[in-house]
């Protein structure tokens, strides 16, 4: 998928600003991936291995069989040993998160060399960093947010500089330093229009400077009252009419979209309902005939943690805080995954930052109390074992134990599982409460399935002895309160039965049993995530998982490899809509992630039997696969042509030109090994293009481009990605025209691979009308900007912040329609 988004900030009141725009190829991530963050570092994966090979043969067998998870658990926590735990708390000093004021201090500086040369928007991070480190209340934190309020200020971001200016007063800025501070206040107050307040900041501001006399005469009292000045003659002429401030953006709040809940599942709409088949266990099927666009389901997660960047994880925590590059950590709230620039830091570590006191605290009281302690071990042993673990905290120790108390008597009975539940008999659903109700809580998360018997005995061991040190890692007094506090009903612990599990059994029991949910069950909150350099009107960006989450109604979802439905993420909020019409009685599906457009049906196939212990029967699985040939695919379309008459190849391992008259045959390794010299030259020219050299980029783009179409398909998705490079080079260069003509090029490419009604066609539709509209092409821009709102409302709705941007672009541009020589006036 090709994405194009603007930055944030007050663009496109007149063609004049040439908003800055944002150019890369990004693809879907899938909702549940297995990545390097996921699972434990590598050296203690290497450590476990190395214990596993290690183990009696008699005790290797014992956990290669089946084996209830208390008994995995038992077992593994007796053979945790104290060497063990020494060299796990080893490992994670290098991933420690407890404040240190000196590298607070060094990020503080390393902000302010990158804001003098002007890259704010790191700036800005570099000094959250800091904010994290030093001592809270003292005068460190103080300058710390003044000096971001400084890079807030140059990104636009005023009400947020303002926010960051009161910080600092309250917190002890130095008063000698108050007039500048006042005077970006009454700057940012000006901007917003708000002259009462902005001449009540200038009147601080002269009081300010009259009464520290040791500014008199010095350059920087001039040039302060030269600003004071200055601006309170804007100010005047404001008042009286004779300037005018730009027109901001036409954003309005826009209505909440049509939403008529589901009494049993109180996240979906009333258009779905649950049902269960002896093949296909819990999943959803229309209710009613359901339209494109419609919202199927709208869920907060259960439960959700962010994913660190893989800089700390590789360079670990003094490393990645020096190293200036831009951090999920960094950039979104810990608790609510909003996106964020100026975060708020935990009081306690240095790893967790909040959008606003109010995230902070609900973080706190819901889990990182019992968390905060044990950041540098949580970030080793991956986000699968951290969301574990937030899984119980959320829930309470409480409700807990009542559902692995409840599990191991349907075991000892052999209750019925979910896939031995007669159809029809909806009441006995797992997950469901006692009035039949499926709703996302910590029941219906503990009745995913953990697939103990599919999963290797290595990573089940693996899951075990993690689990094992995070327990050993939890000091009597957290595990005190962990089992004291009330669980999420409000509902006190009941006292355990005579001979009932210890408490630490049943958390290490239950944080194993979602460890092993979550390779199958948990959604991959993805996000766009700028880079590349900050200057130019151009950046890029890329799709990032942001975020691993457990939405259990989500989880309902049965795949296809040509889904019927498409997903969005708002914070920790996931809406799944219609992405074409679906009948009553149709079941409604979900894409794991190998989807029919990107991949063949073999690799489909393989990939959804090693992670999610199925195989496929998809309609287009069916359609690839001829059960004659042994799962062999059938034909492809050719993603090469014939370097004689540019017709298509065919065939396996030799191809043959498609043309009856053409004898030209070539190895298909041949065409691989030219694919992949084609990959490096592209990546070279985004990389002079990512270093400021657009015009050179352009060059080798143009030679990648007559290489390209010597031996590949006009289809092939590497054409589309060197279209969209040359138009982000093109755009760089205020090359507007022939930046949409590639775009347009791209756009072909991806209909072809993914349908014109796709999400991917919407996105470089919304790329076009952001071109077009830098471009000054009105009427052009307009028609692309309708087709790309129609589009990305149906996939996306029409509250997300892409609909929005296109929704303000059209007012902005059926306001210069008609108007005969709006445009050059507008430019000028």
């Amino acid at each position: 998928m090709f994405v194009f988004i603007f930055r944030e900030g007050n663009y496109f009141p007149q063609f004049s600003s040439q908003p800055p725009c944002e150019v890369g190829l990004s693809r879907p991530s899938p909702p549940a991936v297995k990545l390097i963050m996921d699972y434990p570092v590598e050296k203690w994966k290497f450590y476990v291995s190395q214990k596993w090979a290690s183990l009696e043969p008699s005790l290797k067998e014992k956990l290669r069989q089946p084996i209830l998870l208390r008994d995995s658990f038992s077992l593994s926590l007796s053979l945790f040993q104290h060497e063990d735990e020494e060299y796990l708390f080893n490992l994670s000093r290098s991933y420690c998160v407890t404040k240190d004021a000196k590298l607070g201090l060094s990020c503080k500086e390393e902000g302010n060399q990158k804001f003098r040369k002007k890259e704010y928007r790191t700036a800005a991070v570099l000094y959250s960093r800091a904010l994290s480190h030093v001592e809270a209340g003292s005068t460190d934190m103080a300058v710390c947010y003044a000096n971001r309020s400084a890079a807030l200020f140059h990104l636009g971001q005023f009400e947020v500089c303002l926010e960051d200016i009161r910080r600092a007063q309250e917190g002890g800025y130095p008063e000698r330093l108050w007039p500048k501070i006042l005077l970006r206040k009454a700057e940012c107050l000006f901007t917003l229009g708000r002259l009462q307040d902005m001449a009540d900041a200038l009147a601080s501001m002269e009081n300010q400077i009259s009464a520290d006399h040791n500014l008199d005469g010095t350059g920087s009292h001039r040039d302060l009252l030269c600003k004071l000045q200055q601006l309170k003659i804007k100010a005047r002429k404001e008042g009286s009419g004779l300037v005018s401030q730009p027109a901001a953006p036409r954003r309005t709040p826009s209505e909440p979209e049509p939403w008529n809940r589901n009494s049993r599942i109180p996240c979906a709409s009333s258009s779905v309902s649950l049902a269960f088949s002896l093949c296909k266990g819990r999943h959803l099927v229309a209710a009613k005939d359901i339209l494109p666009g419609e919202i199927l389901v709208k869920e907060e997660a259960f439960v959700s943690v962010l994913r660190p960047g893989k800089g700390l994880l590789l360079q670990g925590s003094i490393g990645a805080a020096l190293d200036g590059q831009l951090a999920p950590e960094d950039l979104h709230c810990h608790h609510c995954l909003k996106a964020v620039l100026a975060s708020v830091p935990c009081q306690s570590c240095s790893y967790a930052k909040y959008c606003s006191p109010q995230c902070a605290q609900l973080a706190w009281n819901a889990y990182h109390s019992r968390e905060c302690s044990l950041g540098g071990l949580l970030l080793l042993l991956g986000v699968f074992c951290h969301t574990a673990l937030r899984a119980v905290l959320v829930a309470g120790f409480a409700q807990v134990r009542r559902l692995v108390k409840q599990s191991h008597i349907e075991s000892l009975a052999e209750a019925p599982g979910p896939g031995m539940v007669t159809e029809g008999d909806l009441a006995s659903i797992p997950g469901c409460d006692a009035e039949g109700r499926y709703s996302s809580s910590y029941q219906t998360t503990f009745s995913l399935l953990a697939h103990t018997d599919r999963h290797s005995p290595e990573l089940r061991f693996l899951c075990s002895l993690s689990v094992a040190g995070l327990c050993k890692a939890f000091g009597a007094p957290d595990l005190e309160a962990i089992v004291d506090e009330k669980d999420a009903s409000g509902s006190q612990e009941e006292p355990p039965a005579a001979g009932a599990s210890s408490e630490l059994e049943v958390l290490g029991e239950a944080m194993l049993r979602h460890m092993l949910q979550l390779p199958c069950n948990a959604q991959a909150v993805v996000a766009l995530s700028a880079s590349g350099s900050e200057e130019g009107p151009v950046t890029g960006n890329e799709e990032i998982a942001l975020a691993t989450a457990l939405f259990p109604v989500v989880s309902l979802l049965n795949h296809s490899c040509d889904p019927n439905t498409s997903v969005a993420f708002s914070g920790r909020t996931m809406e799944v809509r219609a992405s074409h019409p679906i009948p009553f009685g149709q079941e409604i599906l979900h894409c794991y992630g190998p989807h029919h457009c990107r991949m063949g049906a073999s690799e489909r196939q393989e990939r959804l039997l090693s992670q999610y212990f199925f195989e496929c029967q998809c309609r287009s699985c069916s359609k690839e696969l001829n059960p004659s040939s042994k799962g062999i695919p059938s034909a492809q379309p050719s993603l090469f042509c014939c370097p004689a008459c540019h017709l298509p190849m065919q065939g396996q391992g030799m191809l043959c030109c498609s043309s009856r008259t053409c004898k030209t045959r070539v190895p298909e390794e041949t065409f691989q090994l030219q694919l992949r010299d084609l990959q490096r030259l592209t990546q070279r020219a985004l990389k002079l293009l990512e270093q400021g050299e657009a015009g050179k980029s352009v060059e080798l783009l143009q030679k990648c481009q007559m290489e390209a179409k010597k031996f590949l398909s006009p289809v092939h998705l590497l054409m589309g990605e060197i279209e969209d490079h040359m138009a982000q080079a093109q755009a760089t260069l205020g090359r507007w025209h022939e930046a949409s003509g590639h775009l347009r090029s791209s756009i072909r490419v991806v209909e072809a691979h993914f349908g014109p009604s796709s999400i991917e066609v919407g996105q470089e539709l919304f790329k076009l009308a952001q071109v077009l509209f830098n471009g000054c092409a009105v009427s052009e821009a307009l028609e692309a900007t309708e087709k790309a709102e129609a589009l990305l409302s149906l996939h996306l709705g029409s509250q997300s912040a892409q609909v929005q941007e296109l929704q303000e672009m059209k007012a902005c541009l059926e306001d210069l329609v008609g108007g005969g020589d709006a445009v050059t006036a507008a430019r000028s």
